[in-house]
């Protein structure tokens, strides 16, 4: 008898740990659940929206400094890599709104991309979102800081260029005058006033495009463009050219790489050193173009054989009006301005352009862009299904490239 109680007293013992367990299991779970729906960033309502259709910059930060969301425009000015911040003095702005729970605004400079020296002018605003994020809004104002010096150094510089052809059209016209009477010489007058017409026009058009790429407007850094099809569009215009020439040019692009900004921009800037390889090789000879991809960098190529560039020139190419061979360039009708929109244009993009030459063996011209950073993955909306930004695809009007050799 004493041992049937033994037995049922250790079933029912078993039966009351069982029920404990089984009651423990499920109060963790209900707790795990609420501890989950606290920890779960969620971003209040509207914002996501918001930053998808902002033009300039805008981050929400966790309190980990993880990026739940970002706008098309925090992505092209290049803040943003993977789920977090790429510069520090950001990092740190938004820690010291953590600690004082006040908003700031401050300016900072900063680099525009991973690679050479540009660097661009943000002014910064952070402020709490919520209890528990940060929301950042970033505006480029670095045009408006450089606008001033750019257009004293242009000035001068278009000023002493200008001065050569003007007083040869004027001379020219005189020489037409007195030659009134003597029919060859007015022939031969004209057809050196059309030249350095030609060469005036030729000069103001590239001036134009320059002025362009560095005012305000100049690049919508929100548009994503197939380097593939700018590289395809830049060798089709230099087509002709090159065929008159006996030079042929080699290809090599299918990487389906994308960066963000403008393609017409881009286009002549490939084009431009594209025009510059085949009037500096000589004929029935080779210029080369390929795309690469390597980690988060593409870079385009353009190789010929041509006349080189000498090792004390190879650091002033990029000068606006800078000539390698003056005689040569008025024989071709360069005027010094072409490699300058290519660098301006790159640096634009957050990436920069480099020379390798060696003189009477030819030259290596590399533009290195960073890729485009795919739109950040959001936080599961009630529904459970993941938001992400989507900036626009859609490229605006391509503009006319102006051919700048």
């Amino acid at each position: 008898m004493d041992s049937i109680w033994l037995v049922l007293g250790a079933l029912a013992l078993g039966a009351f740990l069982g029920a404990g367990f089984l009651l423990l299991l499920y109060m963790a779970e209900r707790r795990g659940a609420r501890a989950a729906q606290v920890i779960a960033p969620t971003i209040p309502d509207g914002v996501e929206q918001v930053l998808d259709v902002l033009e300039s910059a805008g981050i929400v930060i966790d309190p980990s400094n993880n990026v739940l969301k970002a706008s098309p425009g925090a992505l092209a000015l290049g803040l943003v890599r993977g789920s977090s911040l790429v510069h520090p003095e950001l990092v740190e702005l938004a820690a010291s709104v953590r600690r004082s729970g006040e908003t700031i605004a401050d300016e900072f400079t900063l680099a525009r991309g991973p690679y050479g020296d540009s660097t661009m002018r943000l002014q910064v605003l952070v402020a709490r979102l919520g209890t528990r994020f940060v929301l950042l809004l970033a505006e480029d104002r670095t045009e408006s800081y450089r606008l001033d010096e750019v257009r004293r150094d242009f000035v001068a510089n278009i000023s002493h260029e200008l001065k050569t052809p003007i007083a040869s059209v004027s001379l020219l016209a005189e020489a037409l005058d007195m030659a009134a009477d003597e029919p060859d010489q007015v022939r031969r007058f004209a057809g050196r006033l059309s030249t350095e017409a030609a060469r005036l026009a030729h000069i103001t058009s590239e001036v134009i495009e320059l002025s362009r790429l560095q005012a305000r407007d100049a690049l919508r850094p929100d548009v994503l463009v197939s380097i593939d099809e700018v590289v395809a569009e830049a060798v089709d215009q230099n087509r002709i050219v090159a065929t008159a020439k006996h030079v042929e040019i080699g290809v090599r692009a299918s990487s389906k790489a994308q960066v963000y900004g403008d393609r017409a921009l881009l286009v002549v800037a490939v084009h431009n050193l594209l025009s510059n390889a085949i009037a500096y090789s000589p004929e029935a000879s080779r210029v080369g173009i390929g795309v690469k991809v390597d980690g988060d960098t593409v870079s385009i190529a353009v190789t010929d054989q041509g006349i080189g560039i000498q090792r004390e020139d190879l650091d002033r190419v990029f000068e606006r009006f800078f000539r390698v061979d003056q005689a040569r360039s008025r024989n071709t009708g360069g005027s010094g301005l072409g490699l300058s929109i290519v660098k301006h244009t790159v640096q634009n993009h957050g990436g920069d352009v480099r020379v390798w030459s060696t003189p009477d063996r030819g030259s290596t011209f590399t533009i290195r862009l960073p890729l485009a950073e795919p739109p950040a993955a959001s936080v599961p909306d009630a529904a459970g299904e993941p938001s992400a930004s989507k900036p626009t695809s859609e490229p605006r009007q391509a503009r006319a490239a102006h051919p700048v050799r």
